[in-house]
């Protein structure tokens, strides 16, 4: 099992690093959207909406979904301009698109925190098929926007080592000195020390990056932050999910590492809190 996880692990990352390094914007939108479209699939699942033509259906609605967006976002005029221009009404979208990822994640806070009640309001299989949509939408969004942006390469890799050091300072935190359960009811192996850990770590990787790049730690800190932390309910809410729905992982697809929900639910959460939190300074590294 541990042999499988490391080379589904190492293949996973090539992929993505390659894509993020050599496609051109227009087609890591592309790629991303393919990646969503397999979460799409998997939360299907989760929804309730269980039967294969159901689970189609429910993909090819987040498809079109995501070709609606693209044209909203001026996808292919985004493309034109290449990595570092947007037009105002561009980066006016692309925040409107934000905000809703963002406001749902403040919704979905107080549905991790009150459940098993909050259950009551979302236990409908439209309502949590419509959470896949607040989610997944909103996170290829903000992982366009940060790749759109100058430096964007070295921005996303920065969000995605801000999601792993949150989940590896939790780990080896919440091992070492895991006391009080953070949510219970949702995940009884994530503690208040282990989330601690995770932030301290990320709290490390403000001061390295800060002194590797030459950049403020206040921006640092205003960016990564409040990413840290909501990729943490990232995970939360998918586990408030899968234990509604009574299964261990969203998917089978990706040897010894369960779905592809499984892998990037806190990236889901962080995507557009990063992006926002970009945007909202007005910060583009040189």
């Amino acid at each position: 099992m541990l042999k499988q996880r490391v080379v589904t692990a190492v293949v996973l990352t090539a992929v993505l690093l390659l894509a993020l390094f050599y496609l051109p914007l227009v087609w890591f939108g592309v790629f991303l959207a393919a990646v969503v479209l397999l979460g799409a699939w998997e939360w299907a699942d989760l929804a309730g909406l269980s039967t294969p033509w159901q689970r189609r259906l429910y993909t090819a609605f987040i498809g079109g979904a995501l070709i609606s967006v693209a044209y909203y976002l001026s996808l292919p005029r985004l493309g034109a301009f290449g990595a570092g221009v947007l037009a105002p009404e561009q980066t006016h979208a692309f925040r409107n698109l934000l905000l809703i990822g963002c406001t749902w994640w403040a919704v979905a806070l107080l549905w991790v925190q009150t459940y098993p009640s909050s259950a009551l309001l979302w236990r409908s299989r439209w309502v949590r098929a419509l959470m896949g949509v607040l989610v997944l939408i909103p996170a290829w969004a903000g992982l366009l926007y940060v790749r759109a942006l100058e430096q964007g390469v070295w921005l996303v890799l920065l969000m995605i080592l801000c999601v792993v050091c949150a989940d590896v300072g939790a780990y080896f935190s919440g091992r070492r000195w895991g006391r009080r359960k953070l949510a219970p009811s949702v995940s009884p192996g994530k503690t208040w020390e282990g989330f601690a850990g995770g932030l301290v770590l990320n709290l490390v990787l403000v001061g390295v990056v800060g002194w590797l790049w030459g950049l403020s730690y206040t921006l640092l800190l205003a960016v990564i932050v409040p990413t840290a932390l909501v990729s943490v309910l990232g995970d939360l809410q998918e586990s408030m999910l899968k234990r509604h729905r009574g299964v261990k992982d969203s998917g089978a697809l990706l040897p010894g590492h369960g779905g592809v929900l499984d892998r990037v639910d806190s990236l889901t959460a962080a995507a557009p809190v990063f992006a926002l939190a970009l945007l909202v300074i007005g910060w583009t590294p040189v």
